[in-house]
């Protein structure tokens, strides 16, 4: 476990760990299709804040790309088909990491939002457009800004 967690109960580090892959199965499922193309997106996304990670990061990254495409795969199966029941309970829950972020290093939480908010524009980009050139649908533009989330650094 990283330091910053310590004073974490348990189920608010299984959230920490958890919301990279929740902010990309709502951006990639807020067009009620996930495709392979954004799950691979969000892999190599994952892989490459692994090797390239801010330090505040850098071991959050390690420890969440270790088997990253079966845990994403996880997370989806825990989730309803449908979008319009997913994507509600896919917010509720990433609403969760406001209360989360108070506890822990401002900086780490700074860049914690901050990359969260790259996955999901990443993500939104990953599979749009003409011949998929980074256009991001209407379905994922109103979940790609993560508005249920806080920016830590405004406060």
């Amino acid at each position: 476990m990283i330091p910053e967690f310590y004073k974490l109960s348990q189920s608010e580090i299984e959230l920490m760990y958890k919301a990279p892959i929740l902010v990309c199965i709502l951006i990639a499922g807020a067009d009620d299709h996930i495709d392979n193309k954004e799950i691979k997106g969000a892999i190599t996304l994952t892989e490459k804040k692994q090797k390239r990670s801010k330090s505040h990061l850098l071991s959050f990254y390690r420890e969440l790309g270790a088997d990253f495409e079966d845990k994403l795969k996880i997370v989806i199966q825990g989730f309803p088909i449908n979008v319009e029941e997913r994507s509600p309970l896919l917010v509720e829950e990433l609403a969760r990491l406001n209360s989360i972020f108070k506890k822990i290093d401002h900086n780490f939480v700074t860049e914690f939002y901050g990359s969260l908010r790259e996955i999901a524009a990443a993500i939104a980009k990953s599979s749009g457009g003409l011949l998929g050139l980074n256009k991001v649908d209407d379905d994922e533009a109103k979940y790609v800004k993560l508005s249920m989330v806080k920016n830590p650094a405004s406060k």
